[in-house]
């Protein structure tokens, strides 16, 4: 069967569940319209036994006690004569009671072709999501990188979904630790060490000066007289800290421009000091903040949450206060629909407790949603890395080895490519590897990171994605080399074979996948999508001709190949990874 596009695609996309489920529900409602819970019924999801249909309904069994029938025949009752021309070609009752769908050939094309189309569904809405945040005078570690790549994935992925969306960066740059550093900095700093690499150095400066702090009670004193200093405006003790976060951020840029994450603004806990005594005397008049042992607390244990300290005993903020000033500040500066924090399993309490605080204080308003999109920690098995300082693994390092490790394979498949070249590519595959061995992964799972597996090239890797895609480019690059006056865009999509049809299926589901790893804020969801559709694509292949097909079906499955590719680009894109055009 052959089938073409014509006219202009439409601004957005329709989500073929969404569609089928809309249409479903209408025929629901038709054979049952006394019934308030048939009018619920209908979601369609995908058939995980393809075949007997491409998708299914499994909502008969689910109404049975309400219209007291057998779910077979609710299910048989709901499909006489139900008819969704030019999208479903065939629909019955299977089993028990399931609704079987079987798409129409041409429609399964027409959405192939649209496959890179997502819907605009955020169109109208501001996302404001705070992830990596790094402490100032500390170089970036492992621990890092879970929420700087979740972060980057969510971001674009709500991007591409027609959202506004700010990044925020909010930086540890505030606190007691600062005096001890100024302190350590005055007596301890190595310059050439600080030009070298200066967030190495400065927690070099910080560790000794801590330790220092622990052993003579008068060192410590010092620290917190260079503390009050600072927080007093003291301009020596402002010029050096102003001077550490400038050093810092220059080196976590170089971070995020490896990893590809870009942010809209970049403000430290320092930005909203002056707003954390006003938002205390603000808990206070409303009832929720009391002193407690000379701090100030907000009590919540009825609301099963334990307590918040939002003053200390010796007159400091904590990150609860903090926390409260800053969504106050991007409600007034952006009045956002949602705002989302990235950040590990272990502050799950504090954002329930922030959370609650702010609905109590109405800092946003209800139509503002407030998600913590928490995760596991990553960890390398022993042995298997070993770049070291204390006990803390750094991120520049991972990849650096990841670099490394990529170069090696580059050489053994491109002995011959230029230095420059070679490198470029190792970057992006060494990087990517790093990246898609997280990403590939359930959020809240804790991660063993191993080399073996994140740089294979068989499995599910980045790697193998990244080499899916690149073969694909071969392949077009063959066609243009034999075929030089075909273009496969002008001729019609055959799907006459099954495989050809699955994969076009795949391909037409990318929208789908796209929405649910943004809705869930679970990137992993598009990785197995991808994962998916490049095992499909091997198989698709591996079966049938290609270069040496008749004239007609020769371009379509060139154009096939051509749909994956641009899908395989399109989502690893938006889990922040790029995709060579060879490997």
């Amino acid at each position: 069967m052959n089938f073409s596009t014509k006219g202009e695609a439409p601004e957005t996309a329709r989500l073929i569940d969404e569609e089928l489920t809309e249409w479903l529900r209408g025929c629901f409602r038709k054979a049952f319209p006394d019934c308030a819970e048939a009018a619920q019924a209908g979601r369609v999801v995908q058939n995980s036994r393809p075949e007997f249909g491409d998708f299914q309904c499994a909502d008969s069994m689910q109404l049975a006690r309400a219209l007291h029938l057998p779910p077979r025949k609710i299910a048989e009752q709901v499909i006489a004569g139900a008819a969704f021309p030019g999208v479903v070609a065939k629909i019955e009752v299977a089993g028990a009671g399931f609704i079987n769908l079987t798409l129409d050939d041409a429609y399964v094309a027409e959405k192939a072709l649209q496959g890179c189309l997502l819907p605009s569904i955020g169109k109208e809405c501001t996302m404001v999501i705070d992830y990596s945040s790094p402490n100032v005078a500390k170089p970036m570690h492992i621990g890092h990188i879970r929420s700087t790549v979740i972060g980057c994935a969510i971001d674009r992925l709500h991007r591409a979904l027609g959202y506004h969306v700010v990044a925020d960066n909010h930086i540890g740059d505030w606190g007691t630790q600062f005096g001890v550093i100024i302190k350590g900095y005055r007596e301890f700093v190595d310059k050439e060490a600080l030009a070298k690499d200066a967030t190495d150095e400065l927690e070099r400066i910080y560790v000794k000066s801590y330790a220092k702090a622990k052993e003579d009670p008068a060192w410590m004193d010092a620290c917190r007289m260079e503390t009050v200093k600072l927080q007093q405006g003291d301009p020596e003790n402002r010029a050096l800290w102003q001077e550490f976060i400038r050093l810092s951020c220059h080196s976590f840029d170089s971070i995020f421009e490896r990893l590809g994450v870009r942010f809209d603004t970049t403000r430290g806990e320092s930005y909203y000091q002056e707003q954390l005594g006003p938002m205390v005397e603000t808990l206070e008049k409303a009832g929720l903040a009391h002193e407690s042992e000379g701090a100030m607390i907000v009590d919540l244990k009825e609301a099963g949450l334990d307590i918040a300290i939002v003053r200390k005993r010796d007159g400091g903020f904590n990150y609860t206060t903090t926390d409260l000033a800053t969504v106050a500040t991007r409600e007034k500066d952006y009045h956002p629909d949602k705002i989302v924090y990235v950040t590990d399993e272990r502050q799950q309490l504090h954002f329930k407790q922030f959370f609650h605080i702010s609905r109590l204080l109405h800092l946003v308003p209800e139509r503002c949603r407030l998600e913590h999109v928490w995760f596991g920690l990553m960890r390398l098995p022993e042995g298997t890395f070993s770049t070291r300082q204390g006990n803390v693994i750094k991120l520049a390092a991972l990849l650096d080895e990841a670099h490394r490790r990529a170069l090696e394979v580059v050489r053994r498949n491109h002995p011959d490519l230029p230095d420059e070249e070679a490198d470029a590519l190792a970057e992006k595959v060494g990087v990517g590897a790093v990246k898609y061995a997280d990403l590939s992964q359930d959020p809240r799972t804790l991660i063993t990171f191993t080399w073996d597996k994140a740089m294979s090239l068989e499995g599910n890797s980045g790697p193998y994605l990244q080499y899916a895609y690149a073969r694909i480019q071969s392949v077009l690059e063959k066609h243009r080399t034999a075929f030089p006056d075909d273009n496969p865009a002008e001729k019609p999509l055959r799907l006459g074979d099954p495989i050809e049809r699955s994969l076009a299926l795949q391909i037409a589901l990318f929208p789908s996948a796209v929405v649910k790893a943004a809705e869930t804020y679970r990137p992993c969801v598009l990785a197995d999508y991808l994962y998916t559709l490049a095992q499909s694509y091997s198989s698709f292949y591996q079966r049938l001709p290609f270069l040496k097909a008749e004239d007609g079906i020769r371009e379509s499955r060139i154009r096939l190949c051509s749909l994956v590719g641009d899908v395989l680009r399109e989502g690893l894109f938006l889990l922040g990874i790029e995709a060579p055009a060879r490997m």
